[in-house]
């Protein structure tokens, strides 16, 4: 490969890296690295890459930080293994662990998030790696005609789509399930022949890779040819362990958690460069800045920068919480307001942002403030995983008590039910249950009736909680047999047999596809759009193996999630100031498609254009548009998959 190849790959996502660009080949020319760097550890140019080891065995590229590294440092010390250092960054630190202790055993004694290339001059292998929960990306594939094809791997798909001759067909399958579930879940991508590499994964490729794509993707542990994927970390083992020593004491509980949270910031308040977080007035942000804030006091350093962004619109703004929570912390608080214009003004930049299609509408929100913290610091830490870790989402509370209600009654009276609940609009609902501490219950209670909808077990209804579509065989046209089976079964992962209580299934499945391909994804695009880090206190993997020993008791309570959470919050910021119904960072995406995005919208969903792209089937979709626009029902979610395609389909095709 030529290194002007390379390099054009990388500079297609210059925006995860504006400080500084490098690349390698090898003298064969057939491996080649490059990279773009967001200088945030080790300023100089001792933090250059890709970077050779002390030895000159290994060649990395790697995005990311290792938060432990100065003790990884320390340990190399200890055994005699320390080279000569040329200078602090944590890319170093790996590549001197990597020749004193391999890889797969230094991937388990990291602490951090990171995607890593990793070239092997001696063994001619490439081995590609991800963090446990999936805060960082990497997409691996084919380009070219079968037989002759290119491997290549990157951050973002538009590094691969930079590879000359680049031509890969979208995937119906992978199309599929995007309706499904309103992101592509891993290991697939939205083309044929390009994969996301799973979380806690290690693939193994030799220099002479294999020239054509696998049929299926190749999910951990497997192979293909002479490559090898498997799993250096896994979260069922975590299960396993955590239900043979479980925390029964609160007390206790509550003291490890602090610690454990306590280090997992400390490790992660490093950085060379201007930190901050983000704080939304919630548990989980109001949790890492408070602990963010006592260790700053601690340390007599300045105060803590926070940001939020508000909205004009009605029931939409957080931000006066945000800004409660912030002056009794005395943070230096920043917040942005926008007027609905500008917030609507991102949607044209979402295909490039997100680069598969993704449609998860809070995408907007997350966007703006993370470009409003860009101003002010290039690190932020979140409270990202919190609801995943100690049960936050409501659907772990009432879903369990609405099923062992519903469910005893037979399926035609469950129909019943579910038309009773739609028969009202989701405006009508706001009305009727605007004085009882819920918001936006309209938009729920019909989010309930889908899911009661042709449920037959709790498995159903959790399935349809996460699904915009039910049956999204029947809007994608072009399936073969095999990609309507294989969507059909909508792939929730097992869960392990030590898991007994209903909730601990919905949270374990949440955090192996819905908190990496959604949660984190959106995250990582709507920052590094703007060039700035996110750091994920809660996924610390201590942490989150602590929160696994926890009793579901110590997370729900009384119907309210979260509740060792709360309890460390409260020794920091009082009660009243937290306690709230859940919003979320949605926007009025659905009011808004009735108004000024309507014709935006109508353009892409015209019905012969539908038909002339031939990727959905026109009838349905026209049909959920008019349901929509009668106002009599909410179809933000089924809408915002498509709409979030076409738009991708337009920019990219």
């Amino acid at each position: 490969m030529a290194s002007a190849t390379v390099s054009a790959m990388a500079d297609a996502i210059r925006h995860r890296g504006p400080d500084d660009a490098g690349n390698w080949v090898d003298p064969s020319g057939n491996v080649a690295l490059g990279h773009r760097r967001l200088s945030i550890v080790d300023l100089s140019a001792a933090g250059h890459q890709p970077m050779h080891s002390p030895g000159g065995r290994y060649v990395l590229a790697f995005n990311g930080e290792i938060y432990n590294h100065l003790e990884l440092r320390a340990a190399l010390e200890s055994e005699g293994a320390m080279p000569h250092w040329r200078g602090h960054s944590d890319t170093e630190t790996m590549l001197a662990a990597f020749e004193a202790w391999g890889v797969e055993a230094t991937l388990k004694r990291m602490v951090g998030m990171f995607a890593i290339a990793l070239w092997d001059r001696e063994q001619r292998l490439l081995h590609l790696a991800r963090d446990r929960f999936g805060e960082k990306p990497l997409y691996y594939g084919w380009v070219g005609v079968p037989g002759r094809a290119t491997f290549v791997f990157g951050s973002e798909l538009k590094a691969l789509r930079a590879y000359p001759g680049f031509d890969n067909e979208v995937c119906r399958g992978a199309l599929a399930l995007t309706l499904r579930y309103s992101y592509v879940p891993a290991p697939r991508s939205i083309y044929k022949g390009i994969y996301k590499l799973e979380p806690a994964s290690l693939l193994t490729v030799p220099g002479e890779a294999p020239t054509h794509a696998p049929t299926l993707p190749l999910r951990t542990p497997s192979s293909h040819g002479a490559m090898e994927l498997r799993r250096w970390w896994s979260l069922a083992d975590v299960v396993q362990s955590s239900a043979q020593s479980p925390l029964t004491d609160e007390a206790e509980a509550l003291s490890l958690l602090d610690d454990a949270l306590q280090t997992a910031i400390r490790g992660q308040s490093l950085a060379d460069v201007p930190l901050g977080a983000f704080l939304s007035g919630g548990v989980d942000s109001s949790t890492i800045v408070a602990l963010m804030t006592q260790q700053a006091r601690a340390n007599g350093g300045a105060a803590v920068k926070t940001f939020t962004i508000g909205f004009e619109e009605p029931g939409f703004d957080e931000s006066p919480y945000a800004a409660a929570v912030a002056r009794h912390l005395g943070t230096e608080h920043h917040t942005l307001m926008l007027p609905a214009a500008e917030a609507r003004d991102v949607i044209a930049n979402l295909p490039a942002i997100y680069d598969e299609p993704f449609s998860d509408s809070s995408q907007v929100a997350t966007h703006l403030v993370c470009r409003a913290a860009r101003q002010h610091v290039t690190v932020a830490l979140s409270g990202d995983a919190g609801d995943e870790m100690f049960g936050g989402y409501n659907r772990y509370a009432w879903g369990p008590r609405i099923w062992g209600q519903v469910g005893r009654f037979p399926y035609p009276a469950r129909q019943a039910v579910v038309g009773m609940l739609q028969a009202m609009s989701p405006t009508g609902w706001d009305r009727l249950l605007g004085q009882v501490g819920v918001v936006r219950p309209g938009e729920k209670v019909h989010k309930l009736a889908r899911a009661l909808d042709a449920s037959r077990s709790l498995d159903d209804v959790y399935a349809n909680l996460i699904s915009a579509w039910n049956e999204p065989v029947n809007i994608v046209r072009g399936l073969s047999a095999a990609q309507k089976e294989d969507e059909a079964l909508a792939q929730l992962p097992e869960v392990p047999q030590v898991l007994t209580d209903e909730a601990a299934h919905m949270m374990y499945r949440d955090s192996l596809m819905y908190l990496p391909d959604d949660i984190l994804c959106k995250v990582d695009r709507a920052a590094m759009a703007t060039s700035l880090e996110t750091r994920v206190p809660f996924l610390d993997h201590r942490v989150a193996e602590l929160a696994w020993r926890m009793p579901m008791t110590m997370k729900i309570r009384n119907g309210q999630g979260k509740w060792a959470l709360r309890q460390i919050l409260y020794r920091h910021v009082p009660k009243d100031l937290i306690e709230r119904p859940k919003a979320g960072f949605a926007l009025p995406i659905g009011q808004w498609l009735r108004g000024p995005l309507r014709d935006w919208a109508e353009s892409l969903l015209g019905e012969a254009r539908l038909e002339q792209e031939g990727f959905f089937a026109a009838k349905p979709v026209r049909r959920t548009w008019e349901e929509h626009l009668s106002g009599r029902y909410d179809r933000t979610d089924r809408l915002w998959t498509v709409l979030m395609f076409q738009a991708w389909l337009e920019a990219n095709g």
